[in-house]
């Protein structure tokens, strides 16, 4: 697998704790991981079963040249076409046969607790709490003063951001969380924190999940209203969301589906004999939780308890942070999603909430066509057809009812909803249609400081800044490319405008390398946009550095960009 980055995310500054927590295994903490670890080793036990009974009946019933051959289940032969029976290990002094050559490793009594070799103290997970303290902990070197340096270099400033990167290397999959100061230029690692599979979306939220360690500060007292989390959906049913104040964490505050329900299912045989084709039984869809992966996350900033998502199995659902998702319950399926909705015909590949208008949903899907809608009433929506695969969409926050969506032919069209049909028979024409990329537009992000201004990336390794204007009676608008630049990111996944600096912009890709954009520091981007810059007050000044922050990867010829 090639190194990438798929998706990058901003945290405001001023959100995170200017001093973040370690993980910390309590006996509270221990008992929701046992209960998580008991729900994988029962899974494991039933997936066995499976695959004996599976590979039993492969091969069975053939008939002619699909039929197994028949043979002696005991015996065996090796590469070279002798039998293994044959090769018997000799004694060197006697030249005669040993006895039994394994007898030396006493296997009869090798599940025998009591002959257990004692692993200290990390034989079970309560050892990672072995020790009250590191003081009292002779493996551990770092003491007070060490841990005071180490505390001021994990110490998270109100001036800086937050960056967190869904980022896979080889077949390693975790968050980076980096730490932009926009003042200093600098950009670095803070923290990771490993996934336990390919991420492909990110959300950032405050709210609080209800099964979060970190929500609660006093047993007693009331739970936090406010924190620092994200929201990560795989290639996994589920959707997994960690707080970025703890470091070090091994498990997820929340998780968002039944992980004991989707486990992954073993092949099949479709029919008989050695040369049939065989695939993964399909999961059973299901209400109250995803079946495929998630391929988009939107949290609802007013309404804080509420994300959507969208997935592969073709549903957008909505979940409630204030519910127990009770992944190792056995209770029906209202245990799961608040809501779900089946409102395409293929995988649904964006979704994102209406931030003027809370209760309503955009999305848009592999089936060509976009819809949105009201989530209390989801048979009144209406929507478009889009002529080609949607990769990413928009609403803009200076209009409640237009909204940007960027296709897989490198086109970006604007819609106004006020004037889309209830029914898709027919395509819908756009307010206006802007080819920009050579390939597919992976990447879209409208800017939330300055009103028409779009970022986009794509697939020719391109990210460009677009600039939109209209006349007096807003019926007519003009699009103009106002900067354009390759990153050296490879091909572009992501691009994501600062929170705080009016036309600071991130993006990343194919290449695994995270770069910050000043696009203020380009000199035709202060001509084309200085009058909104100005309004926004935004002092343009040009940096040092050109206007691009990073972090050089380890590898710059990798390969990424070529898959």
């Amino acid at each position: 697998m090639a190194s990438l980055i798929s998706s990058v995310s901003w945290v405001k500054r001023g959100v995170s704790e200017q001093h973040p927590t370690k993980y910390v295994l309590d006996d509270q903490e221990l008992e929701r991981v046992s209960a998580l670890a008991r729900i994988e080793l029962e899974d494991a036990k039933k997936e066995l079963e499976r695959a004996h009974v599976a590979a039993a009946s492969m091969g069975k019933g053939a008939e002619g040249s699909d039929a197994d051959d028949e043979e002696d289940e005991n015996a065996w032969v090796d590469e070279d076409g002798e039998d293994a029976d044959e090769d018997v290990p000799m004694d060197e002094d006697s030249q005669e046969p040993k006895e039994d050559g394994l007898a030396q490793y006493n296997l009869d009594e090798y599940d025998d607790e009591d002959n257990m070799p004692s692993m200290g103290p990390f034989s079970n997970i309560k050892g990672l709490q072995y020790y009250r303290n590191n003081d009292e902990d002779p493996y551990i070197t770092l003491k007070e003063d060490e841990e005071d340096n180490e505390r001021e270099e994990l110490e998270v400033l109100p001036s800086d951001n937050l960056l967190v990167v869904a980022k896979t290397e080889d077949d390693v999959s975790q968050l980076e969380i980096y730490v932009y100061d926009e003042s200093e230029e600098n950009l670095f690692v803070h923290h990771d924190l490993m996934l336990p599979s390919f991420p492909l979306c990110l959300e950032w939220l405050d709210f609080p999940p209800i099964s979060s360690p970190s929500a609660i500060t006093d047993p007693n007292g009331p739970a936090r209203q406010f924190g620092n989390y994200i929201a990560v959906g795989t290639m996994e049913p589920e959707i997994e969301i960690w707080s970025l104040d703890v470091v070090e964490s091994m498990y997820p505050d929340m998780v968002l589906g039944r992980p004991d329900k989707t486990a992954a299912h073993i092949p099949v045989p479709l029919g008989t004999g050695k040369k049939k084709r065989k695939k993964n039984k399909q999961r059973p869809a299901s209400t109250a939780h995803h079946v495929d992966a998630v391929l988009s996350l939107s949290w609802n900033k007013t309404h804080r308890n509420l994300l959507a998502s969208a997935s592969a199995d073709r549903t957008v659902k909505i979940w409630d942070l204030t519910r127990d998702p009770t992944i190792n319950g056995d209770g029906g399926e209202g245990e799961g999603a608040l809501r779900s909705f089946n409102n395409h015909k293929d995988k649904v590949q964006a979704v994102q909430w209406n931030e003027k208008e809370p209760t309503v949903l955009l999305t848009g899907s592999y089936d060509r066509t976009v819809r949105t809608f009201d989530s209390r009433a989801p048979d009144a929506g209406v929507g478009a057809i889009v002529g080609a695969d949607v990769e990413a969409l928009r609403w803009d926050p200076w209009e409640a009812h237009s909204f940007y969506v960027s296709l897989e032919n490198g086109i970006v069209l604007n819609f106004d909803v006020r004037t889309l049909p209830t029914d898709l028979s027919t395509p819908t024409p756009a307010r206006f249609t802007l080819s920009a990329h050579d390939g597919a537009v992976s990447a879209l992000d409208v800017n939330p400081l300055i009103p028409g201004c779009i970022a986009t990336g794509g697939t020719d390794k391109m990210v460009k800044v677009w600039n939109l204007t209209a006349d007096a009676d807003l019926l007519k608008r003009q699009v103009s490319l106002v900067t354009s630049r390759d990153l050296g990111v490879g091909k572009v996944f992501s691009v994501s405008w600062s929170p705080d600096d009016s036309l600071t912009l991130a993006a990343a890709g194919s290449k695994a390398k995270l770069q910050v954009w000043d696009v203020g520091a380009d000199a035709g981007a202060r001509k084309a946009l200085g009058p909104k810059i100005r309004a926004a007050g935004r002092e343009l000044k040009e940096k040092e550095s050109g206007g691009v922050v990073g972090i050089a990867s380890d590898d710059e010829d990798s390969s990424g960009d070529e898959e």
